[in-house]
């Protein structure tokens, strides 16, 4: 199983609630938090529509 590790690099003070409601689906909701998550398509897109908050630190295989 494939793995990601991704950091929550913006606050999502002022972003539309859709983006907020992103961040939390991935499980972030504090500045520099980090969480690994199961490499899919579905979280790969939520990480891509929150790309200015959020940035990828490793893939794991």
């Amino acid at each position: 199983m494939a793995t990601i590790l991704v950091k929550q690099i913006g606050s999502p003070i002022r972003r539309k609630s859709d983006q907020r409601d992103t961040l939390v689906g991935l499980g972030l909701n504090r500045l520099n938090k980090v969480r690994e998550l199961e490499d899919t398509a579905a979280v790969r897109g939520m990480v891509r529509k929150v790309a200015h908050l959020v940035t990828i630190i490793e893939e794991r295989a």
